[in-house]
């Protein structure tokens, strides 16, 4: 009997290949982590604009509360892009904050509209769960999958408690 060693080492060396390939690179987990660090420090200043600007008691300390989360999180991802040995973002880009939707809240802040201002809210934070889920799908490595799913529960429940807020001030609205 004669075995082939070459063939057959290469073959293991493609089977181990092909079971790792499905995890992302270094450089493209660092990547995916920046870009939530981004999402995230786009919710903790739109949150924190949202607080300033509703009157509501309530309201103020709900956005507060997820403007400490999202920068909470932050930290988390940015000491994960670390430990990758990467440089973490440190702030949202305005490019960025356009296309999640943070900015239109600007403007609904100056008119003090509690509906206006979680309605925009929501839509910062439908940008949050997309992101979140892309990230939660991809194959990453088990102690970054592992914040991920984590952070993409809690910005589930935030999202759903803005909606929830928001469809209350809006039937409020209606009865006026």
């Amino acid at each position: 009997m004669n075995i082939d060693y070459e063939t057959t080492g290469t073959a293991r060396a493609e089977q181990f290949s092909d079971e790792t390939a499905a995890i992302e690179g270094n450089d493209d987990v660092i990547s995916r982590l920046n870009g939530l660090i981004e999402i995230c420090k786009d919710g903790q200043e739109g949150f924190k604009n949202a607080a300033e600007g509703v009157e509501d008691a309530e309201l103020k300390k709900t956005f507060y509360e997820s403007s400490q989360q999202r920068s909470e999180f932050a930290g988390i991802l940015q000491a994960s892009v670390r430990s990758l040995g990467g440089d973490p973002e440190t702030k949202s880009t305005v490019l960025g904050s356009l296309h999640r939707g943070w900015m239109d809240l600007k403007s609904a802040v100056t008119g003090k509209d509690a509906s206006s201002i979680l309605n925009e809210c929501e839509r910062g934070e439908d940008a949050a769960k997309d992101a979140y889920k892309d990230a939660v799908e991809a194959a990453l490595p088990a102690n970054i999958a592992d914040i991920i799913a984590e952070q993409a529960h809690a910005v589930t429940a935030a999202h759903n408690r803005i909606r929830s807020l928001r469809d209350q001030y809006n039937s409020r609205s209606d009865g006026f």
